[in-house]
């Protein structure tokens, strides 16, 4: 969109806060670059000039605005709506492959060379992933310095620096601010909580969290997740140690309480957060397509905004999507609550009542399959899944090919189009992943005048393209949402 000059500036000059994280405005004059929405009076069209992404600004030596904070900005939509290469470089750049496996690792994830990345990336964003990984490792020194009384040289070395001195350097470039200079503007109301971080997680409006934490409390697996105080808690697997989470809905963001094991963890923690929460979603296209057909169109105007609930873990969704097939929601929850118990890794919650975290697969492939309370064939597909999983055959993450995945899980025994497509949705993050199958979906095309056999249906569902699992978040909301019998 950054290309498209003319529309850019209207958005700056309607201070349009739906295109914040699509594009950054830089200012020629005063050399800071600021979101769409930003405040101040906006400069005139022949000072402005956009860039793709904030990583782009600071390789341009522009600062950021201290106004606007573009650097908080919503995530681009453009990256969890895509399967191409850069999308899914993105979304590893942003779960921290580049801090912790170096842009080797992340070409290895991806397949491809370290030019063919660095070269697509820069034709697209205007930085390459070091320079993106660095925008990220800014944000995280940033929020540790204003929510943490952490001492700056911890505070370094957890957001991601090699040393102090880059730390340093990296703050007073992007910031205009030292490090101190930053601590010392934060807000004299704030309240430092020892072993806790508080921030919040933006959105672009409307989200409508009925769904969305309505789904992920009725279907919270006891030991792992709660509904505590109207937030939604569960623990989390990172890749340093684990962690604690609380994300509370307010009316213009996410309240998110983090505890961690390592600080480390925090930049990878924020953005599995908001992929469960689907926070980066562009609310207003997907309304727009899907208000096209008369049928949907009350259902998206009475309750705008409804988002796809993910997850935090995608071999953990994919087990307990198998778990879940022809059971109820309640002996699902009662059968991953026995493994949990079982072969999960303690922790401790002194705020709540979690206890574990989920088991991982390789500690789940030492499960007897005796031990399994479900019929022979499904205990034969939950251990083929496990196997699959712990050893590598089959690997699920924020950078799986959607179509390739899809086809590999049909492969596997006992998992038929119902249980691809509801991980393809909820772990692999395909916004076009459609359940024609799915009990609740047909009953309420049936109640709508929908086509209700599978095939009518996907072939009617074809306008609603490229947004289908979102038409079956507001499908779902006609029936209540009836996940007490799901299909393989």
């Amino acid at each position: 969109m950054h290309t498209d000059t003319e529309r850019c500036v209207r958005a700056v000059q309607s201070k349009d806060a739906r295109f914040d994280g699509w594009f950054f405005t830089a200012v020629l004059t005063t050399r800071i670059y600021c979101r769409p929405s930003c405040p101040v009076v906006p400069p005139k069209p022949e000072n402005m000039t956009f860039y793709p992404s904030a990583a782009a600004c600071q390789q341009a030596g522009f600062r950021a605005c201290k106004r606007c904070r573009p650097d908080t900005s919503p995530g681009s939509p453009e990256w969890n709506q895509r399967a191409d290469l850069v999308a899914r470089a993105m979304r590893l750049i942003a779960d921290g492959t580049v801090d912790r496996e170096g842009v080797p690792g992340l070409a290895a994830r991806l397949g491809y060379s370290t030019r063919q990345i660095e070269r697509q990336l820069l034709a697209e964003l205007g930085a390459g992933p070091l320079a993106l990984a660095r925008a990220q490792r800014a944000q995280t020194a940033r929020l540790l310095i204003e929510t943490t009384a952490l001492p700056m040289a911890e505070i370094a070395f957890a957001a991601g620096f090699s040393s102090i001195r880059t730390f340093n350097d990296t703050v007073r470039e992007v910031f205009a601010l030292t490090p101190s200079e930053l601590r010392n503007r934060r807000p004299r109301t704030t309240v430092l909580t020892p072993g806790a971080l508080t921030l919040r997680l933006p959105f672009r409006a409307p989200l409508n969290p009925d769904n969305l934490f309505g789904h992920l409390a009725a279907t919270a697996v006891p030991g792992v997740e709660e509904w505590r105080a109207g937030a939604y808690r569960r623990t989390l697997r990172l890749p340093y140690g684990h962690g604690i989470v609380s994300l509370t809905p307010q009316s213009d963001h996410i309240a998110c309480r983090l505890t961690l094991s390592d600080l480390r963890d925090l930049p990878v923690a924020i953005s599995r957060c908001r992929r469960m929460l689907d926070l980066d979603a562009d609310p207003v296209a997907v309304d727009d397509q899907l208000r096209t057909d008369p049928v949907l169109a009350p259902l998206v105007d009475k309750a705008p905004g409804r988002r796809v609930p993910r997850t935090v873990d995608e071999a953990e969704f994919a087990v307990r999507a198998v778990l879940g097939q022809q059971v109820s929601t309640a002996a699902a929850r009662t059968h991953a609550a026995r493994l949990v118990t079982a072969h999960g890794d303690p922790v401790d919650d002194p705020e709540g009542g979690l206890t574990h975290l989920f088991p991982s697969p390789e500690a789940l492939a030492a499960v007897n399959p005796e031990s399994l309370a479900m019929p022979h064939t499904r205990r034969t597909t939950f251990t083929t899944l496990i196997s699959q999983l712990a050893d590598g055959t089959l690997h699920l993450g924020v950078e799986s090919d959607w179509a390739e995945t899809r086809t590999r899980l049909l492969s596997l025994p006992g998992f038929g189009p119902w249980t691809a497509d509801v991980i393809a949705m909820r772990a692999l993050g395909d916004p076009d992943a459609f359940l024609p199958t799915d009990l609740g979906i047909r009953r309420a095309a049936q109640e709508l005048g929908l086509p209700s056999t599978p095939a009518a249906l996907t072939a009617r569902a074809a306008a609603w393209r490229p947004w289908r699992a979102y038409a079956v978040q507001y499908l779902w909301a006609t029936d209540n949402h009836p996940i007490n019998f799901l299909p393989v």
